[in-house]
């Protein structure tokens, strides 16, 4: 045998010894230790040179790891703030270093409630993986490449379809405050929207509402449909900010296979918040009433991934529809300001309109869908017009009928909208549990609505 042979047949071995070795070699080798620890936060040194902001570690802990995300860096430390409680961290603990956030959803998830970390919270079993691992921190498409938006998408709310008209791909707020019937909306738009999938995110949600929503509201072909995604408000404000990531994520999977994704997020406020809290851990400075200066960074990131994909995608497109909980009632405070600047439209729940007994209770004067004008017909937008104008003068004039001040025959024009307008009302009230209509449908029924001759007298 020469000695060529030899040498060859000893690195073959030397190979086999080696991969045999990185086979049983546990993971996360690359380990740094805990210097300092808080009720949310931890310090790390050790590992300063792998990690960046983002990165993700874990911290082993009495009762095992403990998932954590590093949100500052210094040169001698890096300081991570945990998905989970941090009870039996000791200083000194070991912290290994698990590389960058990732995902594997696919259409295997559709019919299953998810934690922010891709765990199943539905004691179904595990979850099987997608095709592809998606990054969770990732940047928005292209602009220049971004298809435009689709045709035009019917919700099944009447008040919706008629008056804040979406189309495919197009990103919507619903502001309102609390007990307004967001979440009532909500399930109607998660049973009557015309979509391939749903992807549900509740942040800060009560924990005892998850079931009553996933089986009352959602009911069961709407949750074999869907994707939800869920953070109950006891949970660590990192694992409440990285919900909306996740949804996010999951809705960018299922719109890269080529579906019709609707993301519903609840609450954006409640996302802001999270993000406030670990910036105030992190050392940013309070901004404008308490928020940091990341949150309004984070903001857009988040919201511009929504929206239709490059347009070699395969032509799926995750339509957005994001909850904006304001606070006492002012549509003006700096979460719901910045945010209807970044979304291609608003809704706006009325508490007086509820009271009333009007449900769903959206101020149509105060909506507006941007994409309107490129997706109505021309006698569909003069019968919108006319309605809304019907609205509005009635409501300059309910104070003058109420004092009995307006005698009837004065003006034409307040003469029909006070007729039209109880009519438009009726047209706007809509059971959760009520048909549902389509775009043509619902002008159609507007039209009726308005066409009706007087009552006789």
């Amino acid at each position: 045998m020469s000695g060529e042979t030899v040498r060859a047949g000893d690195l073959a071995r030397r190979a086999a010894a080696a991969a045999a070795a990185l086979r049983v070699m546990p993971d996360g080798r690359i380990q740094g230790r805990v210097a300092t620890a808080g009720a949310l936060s931890v310090e790390i040194t050790g590992l300063q040179s792998f990690l960046s902001c983002g990165s993700r570690v874990e911290v082993m802990g009495a009762g095992g790891p403990v998932p954590a995300e590093i949100v500052a860096l210094s040169p001698d430390r890096a300081r991570a703030m945990p998905f989970g409680p941090l009870d039996g961290v000791r200083l000194g603990a070991t912290v290994l270093f698990r590389g960058d956030a990732v995902l594997r959803p696919g259409a295997g998830w559709l019919g299953r409630v998810v934690d922010p970390l891709g765990r199943p919270m539905d004691g179904l079993g595990p979850l099987p993986p997608g095709p592809v691992a998606h990054a969770v921190r990732r940047p928005p498409p292209e602009a220049g490449l971004r298809a435009r938006l689709g045709p035009r998408l019917h919700l099944g709310v009447r008040a919706l379809d008629a008056f804040c008209t979406m189309r495919r791909g197009q990103r919507l707020g619903l502001f309102a405050a609390s007990g307004v019937g967001k979440s009532t909306l909500l399930s109607m738009l998660a049973r009557g929207a015309e979509c391939d999938a749903i992807v549900l995110c509740l942040v800060g949600e009560r924990g005892r509402e998850l079931r009553e929503f996933l089986e009352d509201d959602l009911g069961p072909e709407g949750l074999a449909r869907s994707v939800v995604v869920c953070a109950t408000s006891d949970a660590p404000p990192l694992m409440r900010r990285e919900a909306a990531y996740a949804a996010m994520t999951v809705a960018e999977a299922l719109a890269a296979e080529g579906r019709q994704v609707l993301l519903m997020m609840d609450s954006l406020t409640r996302f802001a918040l999270a993000c406030r809290e670990i910036g105030l851990a992190a050392g940013e400075p309070p901004a404008t009433r308490g928020y940091t200066p990341g949150v309004f960074a984070e903001l857009p990131r988040l919201l511009e991934r929504a929206g239709p994909g490059a347009e070699q995608n395969g032509g799926g497109a995750i339509t957005g529809l994001f909850t904006v909980l304001v606070e006492g009632d002012d549509h003006d405070e700096p979460v719901a300001d910045a945010v209807r600047g970044i979304l291609d439209g608003h809704v706006v729940l009325d508490r007086r309109i509820g009271e009333r007994g009007r449900w769903p209770a959206i101020d149509i004067l105060r909506s507006l869908s941007r994409t309107v004008p490129g997706c109505l017909e021309p006698h569909e937008r003069t019968l919108m017009t006319r309605a809304r104008a019907v609205l509005s003068l009635q409501g300059d004039m309910a104070e003058l009928v109420r004092l009995g001040a307006y005698k009837a025959g004065t003006d034409p024009a307040v003469d029909e909208a006070l007729r039209l307008g109880p009519r438009i009302e009726a047209f706007l009230h809509q059971r959760k549990d009520e048909p549902m209509l389509t775009v043509d449908g619902a002008f159609s029924a507007l039209a009726s609505t308005m066409e009706q001759p007087p009552a006789p007298t």
